[in-house]
């Protein structure tokens, strides 16, 4: 059977969102994405056809082949892959109450009891993190931004393990960690992040931390880091926010990078071994339409208002074919902030220019300890 990736993810990821969200105060934009009218057509054919077209996947594709999945088994390949090693390098941590009855989660159309994977934990959310470093140097967090996973982070990872005890996590309802059913636990509201934000932190981090954040979801961390301002040395804001498209195309062509299908796959395998993954994006999809205008504009409140403590540096891709630059220089001036341009990156800085994103966070931080 193939299924053509692109028309796949987006009917998949089909809830509209803002397309556009300007940290220096623009004006606020929608586009919607819409599934593609031509409708798919399915064929069942061997794995080995020799008429595969390099956009469709297979079911039971051999590692050779690469983005095939199965629908019995659960993933792509019965081979090693990229989404199964990154598995390997991180682990579970238990943070922040699960809410709610504690029932089981039922399917809205039928009122099924749904699969394990849109289930609430009895007690704690399980998060998947990545650790890299001593824990007896500092802590610096990596978050990503929205729809991607802290797998976006793995060439940062390393240009700072042998200074800083670094963690890349994936949020609630993304990568490996928990995915609940909208309604029996978690309701995916970016108040609700910024509490589990808080909660995910103290597991993790006992001392003060550094935040590294891209996208979207960048005015909750600020949000939380506007409560917290004694736990924080750093905060590194990277491309923000993030003007989404619901569709994988924010990874695969937002800048200048080309994406190995290898990497796109590792981003794409919740959305085709699971439900709960689609379900959380769309939950996520509607809080973001209906509270991150808000959030955006206090953001930029917080970052200007004088009580403001933790030193703030804004990266910016020059070759963000999301954003523009226009006002950045402007708002980073007036707030005091500081800008590094990449002028080679694009709007996902890790994953166009990961090893210099990672030298230039080293750097800032470097920095300041050396000045105190």
């Amino acid at each position: 059977m193939a299924i053509p990736s692109q028309q796949l993810l987006q009917c998949l990821i089909h809830t509209c969102i803002p397309s556009s969200f300007s940290l220096h105060g623009g004006p606020l934009q929608s586009t919607v994405t819409k599934c593609p009218k031509k409708r798919l057509t399915f064929s069942c054919r061997s794995s080995a056809s020799d008429d595969r077209q390099d956009d469709d996947y297979l079911i039971d594709a051999p590692v050779s082949v690469g983005d095939g999945f199965s629908f019995t088994g659960g993933k792509y390949s019965d081979g090693p892959n990229p989404s199964d090693e990154w598995f390997k390098q991180g682990k579970m941590v238990k943070a922040h109450s699960v809410g709610g009855s504690g029932g089981k989660a039922k399917d809205p159309i039928f009122g099924l009891t749904m699969g394990v994977g849109s289930q609430a934990p009895p007690d704690l959310f399980r998060w998947f993190c990545v650790e890299r470093g001593s824990a007896d140097n500092p802590s610096v967090i990596l978050v990503h931004g929205f729809p991607s996973q802290a797998y976006s982070y793995r060439k940062v990872l390393p240009m700072l393990s042998a200074d800083y005890h670094t963690i890349a996590f994936d949020w609630l309802g993304f990568g490996f960690s928990d995915k609940p059913q909208p309604g029996y636990g978690f309701d995916y509201t970016l108040n609700e992040y910024v509490s589990s934000l808080e909660s995910f932190i103290n597991e993790v981090a006992l001392d003060k931390v550094s935040l590294v954040v891209q996208g979207y979801f960048a005015p909750v961390v600020v949000k939380y880091v506007s409560n917290h301002q004694e736990k924080h040395n750093d905060l590194i804001l990277v491309n923000p926010p993030d003007p989404i498209r619901a569709s994988d195309k924010t990874l695969t062509s937002c800048g200048p990078y080309k994406m190995k299908e290898d990497d796109a796959m590792v981003y794409r395998r919740p959305y085709l071994t699971s439900g709960s993954s689609g379900f959380a994006l769309n939950a996520i999809s509607r809080s973001m339409r209906k509270e991150l205008k808000k959030y955006v504009e206090e953001m930029r409140t917080i970052l200007q208002d004088k009580s403001w403590k933790v030193k703030t540096t804004v990266c910016w891709g020059k070759r963000d074919r999301w954003l523009a630059f226009d006002g950045v220089e402007d708002f980073c001036k007036d707030s005091s902030h500081k800008l590094l341009e990449i002028p080679s990156a694009g709007h996902h800085v890790q994953e166009d220019c990961g090893e210099e994103l990672g030298q230039l966070i080293s750097g800032i931080i470097s920095k300041r300890r050396s000045i105190l």
